[in-house]
């Protein structure tokens, strides 16, 4: 069997136990402190596991459910997260119809918390849900408010001041990607005077954990989004793997210089990135359903360039 299949069929069986989940609130596991475990399940985030993380998430929703009942701000927005990491890995997967229900579930829990920090996360996963759903406007209105609302705390910590540069990263590539230029561009140059004073590596726990380096990443993105691959290029030609923290930062900066060489028509520097995504995190390529195109692409129309094969072997073969 192909390790394309079994991961569809773990995925899939994954899928469809957090589709339960997210129908009827299942009874509490109680497996263990939430904190600890929501913290473990970013971890897998951030390793590209991501059929391991959707199998966690139908017991963190119910823990987190018999903690919000509290009525405590603080477990309310502990649900509001969860509800967010599921959009977020969702999102990765291509199941934008359920990602579409969970963050709209993480922005009613984390209204009702009162989290400043929450409500960002959960307006961020809802933007790029519409976005992927072709309601550009909508995502644009969704994260210009959002990151008012955030800059009208006053970005007293690190941490507000994170998540206000998250927030105008996502604003700058969700109008790139509605061609939305010259917005794009200045948000683009508005993330990066807001995170100038953030530490390159972020705190460990911290919610938004986004640096300098980061934004020029999502810069690569932007100039992708708005058809200009040279631009994106040029933007990521000093960023290297080591300037971020997490595998899924280090492949995402693979794949996303993938795009723009893809983009050039550079088929072995594209297999090239790919191939550096791949060895720091083999789901972001395998599962993300954009990349995993490019993938097939490449072996179609390029199969004796150097890389594609070995990079459509990890991909497709079985191991």
């Amino acid at each position: 069997m192909r390790r394309r299949t079994l991961l569809t069929a773990t995925a899939s069986a994954g899928l469809m136990g957090l589709d339960d989940a997210l129908a009827a609130t299942p009874a509490p596991p109680g497996a263990g402190p939430l904190d600890g475990r929501l913290a473990g399940a970013r971890a897998l985030y951030d390793q590209g596991a991501h059929a391991r993380l959707v199998a966690t998430l139908p017991g963190l929703i119910a823990d987190a459910h018999s903690g919000a009942s509290s009525g405590r701000g603080l477990d309310q927005a502990r649900l509001s997260a969860v509800y967010s990491l599921a959009s977020a890995v969702l999102i990765k997967l291509g199941s934008y119809d359920r990602a579409r229900l969970t963050a709209d579930r993480a922005r009613t829990w984390a209204e009702i918390s009162g989290s400043p920090l929450a409500a960002a996360a959960a307006a961020r996963e809802l933007a790029i849900v519409l976005r992927h759903q072709d309601h550009h406007g909508a995502a644009r209105r969704l994260m210009s408010s959002a990151a008012a609302d955030l800059e009208a705390t006053g970005l007293r910590s690190d941490a507000s001041a994170a998540a206000y540069a998250q927030m105008l990263c996502t604003l700058a590539y969700t109008a790139a990607r509605g061609g939305q230029r010259a917005e794009a561009l200045a948000m683009t140059e508005e993330a990066r005077r807001a995170a100038r004073n953030l530490p390159q590596a972020a705190p460990r726990g911290r919610l938004f954990a986004i640096g300098p380096a980061a934004v020029d990443l999502y810069a690569v993105g932007v100039h992708w989004a708005l058809g200009d691959a040279g631009a994106a290029l040029e933007a990521g030609k000093h960023l290297r793997a080591a300037q971020f923290p997490t595998a899924e930062r280090k492949a995402r900066l693979g794949t996303d210089m993938a795009r723009a060489w893809w983009a050039w028509q550079r088929p072995e520097q594209t297999a090239r990135a790919l191939l550096d995504a791949y060895r720091a995190s083999p789901g972001e390529v395998r599962d993300r359903p954009a990349i995993r195109h490019i993938v097939t692409e490449l072996a179609e129309r390029h199969p004796r360039v150097t890389g594609v094969r070995e990079l459509h072997a990890a991909v497709t073969q079985t191991s």
